[in-house]
């Protein structure tokens, strides 16, 4: 292996880069929400201890939202330095989703979380409100749009290649914004975010439950939260199904390698191994736990369906697209991703499901201390599903840069050597780490001060509201 390959640098750069903006996302994507909840049953109810959740969690999400911008900004550097190639083949089409996320979603999400900061005590209350809902628009928008520009690269639509096969002519942006890889994304990706995000407030009311400190107030962030982990991940879970349907569809060769399955499999043949030993590349099974019938039922939703296997597809990929390329995906990659998604996520939810039944209102033992400990260190659960996740998406589409139409080594910048690109990588990795501890200790510092006991006016408005930012 050549360590100074530039093609092999460049995926190390841009996955790193975006594995670390990916750190910020969903807690900005599902933070939004819990903040505009928490000031909506203020506004409705005038309990003070919702305005207290309110400014903390609303606090945490600025913290994080300022972070989130300024890595997204860096990775789309990347697309003209280390994958000029890239750029220019797919420049036409993504052109369109890109702007409609920095136009429309991201210039109008931080309008509104400006007037979210400095509104407090400026903005009639029914405004202000509104202002925190936008921002979850404009949020929520900009997640489509760039899970739309990624869906081109899972499923191309809408497009034509230019005569002299060049680059890729957008030519229908409805289908583009409608791809099927992006309306099946998308949900998924959202309710990802939103478990996140509740499993984030959950921790911080555990920290502070564990030490006596605003009980009212924690009790109630707590058992909102604990249900919204549970009901996010309920969502997850329906909507991954419907995202595996596309993925059969789209990519057969990504469920196959999910599976480490080499040849085609029916009905009871095609099971699911929950966990296997073998070989790094899933070639050689020497034991697995298999449920008969599982992959058959994720990938058609019938028990006598069909999976397609990698040696058929890598010979129809052959026959269709050319020889001399294995179109196979790294095998133990996506096989491990795919199972350590499901896990980390299904275990956040197993801890809130004991979480709500260890605070009910009948308890009789009161939370043991370990118990607390174990809501506040399950918080990354969810982040982790999600990053896992993204690798096996993004990996599993390899050796494609975009499918059916790019290879990853035909993407990457021809005259950008490898030592130029060592050295980003290993600058930017240092530069983000240090970022990364601050905002860390940013976020802990603020989660661990709590809720600001502010003073009210005569209707409950806080007096003093824009100095706390």
């Amino acid at each position: 292996m050549d360590l100074l390959d530039p093609l092999l640098l460049a995926r190390w750069q841009f996955g790193l880069t975006t594995l670390y903006h990916y750190l910020f996302v969903p807690l900005t994507l599902g933070m939004a929400p819990v903040v505009a909840i928490f000031q909506t049953v203020w506004y409705r109810t005038g309990n003070v201890k919702w305005l207290h959740l309110t400014r903390l969690f609303g606090k945490i999400f600025l913290i994080n939202f300022a972070m989130g911008v300024v890595t997204g900004i860096v990775q789309e550097f990347q697309f003209g330095m280390n994958w000029s190639a890239y750029s220019r083949f797919v420049g036409d089409v993504f052109g369109a989703p890109l702007a409609f996320e920095g136009l429309m979603a991201f210039f109008f999400e931080a309008t509104f979380v400006g007037l979210w900061i400095f509104g407090w005590d400026r903005l009639p209350r029914l405004l202000h409100l509104a202002s925190i809902w936008m921002v979850v628009l404009g949020s929520t928008l900009s997640a489509y749009f760039i899970l739309a520009a990624n869906a081109f690269m899972q499923n191309p639509v809408g497009y034509r290649l230019a005569e002299d096969g060049s680059r890729a002519e957008l030519t229908d942006i409805l289908a583009l914004l409608t791809n099927p890889v992006v309306r099946a994304a998308f949900p998924h990706t959202v309710f990802s975010a939103w478990m996140f995000a509740a499993a984030v407030v959950v921790a911080v009311s555990a920290w502070h439950l564990s030490r006596g400190q605003h009980l009212d107030t924690m009790r109630a962030s707590l058992r909102v939260a604990l249900w919204g982990v549970v009901g996010s991940f309920a969502l997850v879970a329906l909507s991954g199904d419907q995202l595996s349907l596309v993925m059969v569809e789209t990519q057969p060769m990504k469920m196959a390698a999910a599976e480490a399955m080499w040849n085609t499999a029916c009905g009871a043949d095609a099971s699911f191994s929950v966990f296997s030993l073998g070989t790094p590349d899933g070639s050689e099974e020497i034991w697995s736990l298999r449920v008969p019938y599982l992959l058959s039922l994720l990938s058609t939703h019938s028990l006598d369906g069909c999976v397609e296997g990698i040696n058929d597809l890598q010979a129809l990929y052959t026959a269709e697209f050319g020889a001399g390329v294995d179109y196979t995906p790294i095998i133990w990659v996506t096989y491990w991703s795919f199972r350590w998604m499901i896990a980390l996520g299904g275990l956040a939810a197993l801890v809130a499901v004991a979480g709500l039944w260890v605070t009910r209102a009948k308890a009789t033992r009161p939370v043991a201390p370990w118990m607390w400990k174990v809501a506040v260190w399950s918080a990354p659960l969810p982040l982790l599903g999600a990053l896992v996740g993204w690798v096996f998406t993004e990996m599993g589409r390899q050796p494609w840069i975009v499918f059916s139409l790019m290879l990853s080594e035909d993407g990457v910048s021809p005259s950008v050597p490898g030592w130029t690109v060592l050295i980003s990588l290993l600058a930017f990795t240092l530069i983000y780490a240090s970022l990364a501890v601050v905002e860390f200790g940013l976020i802990v510092r603020a989660a661990q001060k709590g809720p600001v006991e502010e003073a009210t006016d005569a209707e409950g408005s806080p007096q003093v509201a824009t100095t706390v930012y």
